[in-house]
């Protein structure tokens, strides 16, 4: 009884959470765009021309094929209604970026991101480059990258119940989830599984908020890092499920500095988290590097092949 309660709180707090997030969206929005069969509006791509600040774009559900978008506007909320909005990209992209270019304050809710490949093998679902971009209830599914952002520190990235799953273009330079060196990032109650050789979530962000996620490498399964934090930053990792598959491409689950500390404040907080190391022999559960930084590490479960060893390492 006590977790079901402890369950419906966290429900309860993350649609309240959510909400919050998304009154700055629908506050001041002018008008509500129809797309889809029959409405104003017969493809996403017109109406990401027509949008104006403050607007809703509501999208019929359905299978869009080629339907690929760039959006620069403040303030807009695009969700899907009736159902799942599926996005293939079968072969065409913006910008020669992705499936969607994102460079606004944008709240996204209800999309499905497929197959977004582009001649430099670095084609994403969404590409993010300025702005705030909140994804709700999305996944992303065979793309060279599921999410790939720019490096503005002033951008924002938060992802709420997503799934990221088999992204990668298989040359370990693309990820599920690839964030850049952005100012902040959150994932709360979303999966990121099975990446092709790349890594489940790599995050150069300043501050980053991960909690209550799944990171889980599955079998056969082919992933390098499971969690990468190559910059440092200041990151709260609380209450997630990380699994390293046998096959794993890299012997260390979590990584914490490898490529030297660039903000000002690095501070990692593990707490609470189910670590599961199933390559058979060598894992490591925590790599962190030397330098100014601190690590505070209470509650977590370690479980698989190197438990019986120490395998969390400073050096």
């Amino acid at each position: 009884m006590k977790q079901a309660m402890t369950r419906r709180r966290r429900r309860l707090a993350l649609g309240l959470a959510l909400a919050a997030c998304a009154l700055p969206f629908g506050a001041a929005h002018a008008a509500t765009l129809q797309v889809g069969p029959g409405h104003t509006y017969t493809s996403i791509a017109q109406a990401a021309r027509a949008a104006r600040d403050g607007d809703v774009v509501e999208v019929q559900a359905g299978d869009y094929r080629r339907d690929v978008a760039v959006w620069t506007q403040r303030q807009l909320v695009v969700r899907a209604v009736g159902g799942r909005v599926r996005l293939w990209a079968d072969g065409a992209n913006a910008e020669g970026k992705g499936i969607w270019v994102v460079r606004g304050d944008i709240l996204v809710q209800g999309f499905d991101f497929r197959g977004a490949r582009v001649p430099d093998r670095n084609g994403a679902g969404i590409r993010f480059e300025a702005g705030r971009l909140q994804v709700v209830d999305c996944s992303f599914v065979d793309n060279e990258n599921g999410i790939l952002t720019a490096s503005d520190p002033q951008a924002e990235l938060r992802i709420a119940q997503s799934l990221f799953q088999a992204n990668g273009a298989g040359d370990g330079q693309s990820h599920n989830l690839y964030v850049g060196a952005i100012g902040r990032f959150s994932m709360t109650d979303s999966q990121s599984r099975d990446a092709r050789v790349g890594h489940l979530l790599k995050s150069r962000a300043a501050v980053n908020e991960i909690h209550r996620n799944q990171l889980v490498d599955g079998n056969p399964g082919s992933a390098s890092y499971e969690l990468e934090l190559p910059n440092g930053g200041v990151a709260s990792v609380t209450e997630n499920v990380v699994r390293q598959a046998p096959g794993t491409q890299n012997s260390t689950m979590v990584s914490y500095g490898a490529e030297g500390y660039r903000w000002a404040r690095n501070e990692l907080v593990l707490h609470n988290n189910t670590l599961i190391d199933d390559r058979p022999s060598g894992g490591v559960y925590l790599r962190v590097a030397p330098g100014q930084r601190s690590v505070e590490l209470r509650g977590n479960l370690l479980q698989g092949a190197s438990r019986t060893r120490a395998s969390v390492l400073t050096y």
